[in-house]
């Protein structure tokens, strides 16, 4: 197996009372050659038990996405 580069993972978390959210908007990204990449927000709710185990769960999805790393 080719050993891969280091990698930069990029996530935000922020909490708010659930219902206070109107819209949510990708975020966007320079990078260093000038070209702009978008990072799709997520929204994920319930109680904190529920919150964490959705988290593992899409954490775990996004990285079978990419199963060469």
């Amino acid at each position: 197996m080719i050993p891969m580069a280091n990698l930069t993972l990029i996530y935000g978390m922020r909490l708010l009372p659930e219902g206070e959210v109107a819209e949510i908007h990708d975020a966007t990204l320079k990078l260093v050659n000038g070209h702009e990449a978008h990072v799709t927000m997520h929204v994920l709710e319930g109680s904190r038990e529920q919150i964490e185990r959705q988290l593992k769960q899409s954490l775990d999805a996004f990285f079978d996405f990419y199963p060469e790393i």
